[in-house]
């Protein structure tokens, strides 16, 4: 398993989310993310169904593996069967899978999937929705590597960071052990960043701030550079 969650980082970690790439250039976007200071790659997967858009599946994930054999493949399910798609994404290289809260019906089917990405291999990452009472997720934040606290309702790139879920964000922050991550998801330019840093963030996912900007090394540096006050835990 890469150990690049686990391991005490350089901090923040900046994660592009390729979901704002140009499809057409997949591989040549990635490198140039990768080139311009980037430590991981984010790969947005939606079914359609737990949320109102379709994206990408294993064979993506598969294709940005082939290209990057040595990169960190995080992907995010936002999906509603997340355990039927742990064994084709671990197969296709993912090495974290983070699932979402509001896509389980007990801890214990959350303890089940984590216990499947494990003996795979990889590592293991739970989201919450902005909706969603941070008490949902508080119980089964131990058992995880990586917590992901969305800022926007997920579907779609480009939207507003919803300022609130930084309550919810400090709330886990709290709670976690030097070994676990906090990652932000969903409309984080640099002034976004700063407050997502100081609510206890280590990972920054960021989709169009990144892609849609003219210069990558530049998007990139901005968002690391946010609060540079910032030490590791």
């Amino acid at each position: 398993m890469n150990d690049l969650l686990s391991r005490p980082p350089r901090l923040p970690l900046i994660a592009p989310s390729i979901l704002s790439a140009d499809f057409g250039r997949i591989a040549e976007e990635c490198r140039a993310a990768l080139d311009a200071g980037a430590d991981l790659l984010h790969l947005d997967v939606m079914d359609g169904h737990f949320v109102p858009n379709l994206t990408m599946g294993p064979d993506m994930c598969a294709a940005v593996r082939r290209h990057f054999p040595n990169v960190f493949i995080d992907v995010h399910l936002m999906i509603t069967d997340p355990a039927a798609f742990v064994e084709p994404f671990m197969k296709a290289g993912a090495d974290n899978l983070t699932f979402h809260v509001e896509a389980v019906g007990e801890p214990a089917a959350a303890r089940q999937i984590v216990e499947d990405i494990h003996a795979r291999g990889g590592s293991a990452g739970i989201a919450i929705n902005p909706p969603t009472d941070v008490q949902r997720i508080l119980p089964l934040v131990e058992q995880f590597d990586l917590i992901l606290v969305m800022s926007v309702n997920p579907g779609y790139s480009g939207q507003s960071f919803i300022a609130p879920v930084l309550d919810k964000t400090r709330a886990i922050s709290a709670r976690l052990r030097d070994d676990q991550r906090l990652e932000m998801d969903g409309g984080i330019g640099p002034r976004e960043a700063v407050d997502c840093l100081a609510a206890g963030c280590d990972v920054i996912a960021a989709a169009s701030s990144i892609f849609k900007k003219a210069n990558y090394r530049d998007a990139i540096d901005a968002l690391r550079n946010a609060a540079p006050a910032h030490t590791n835990k």
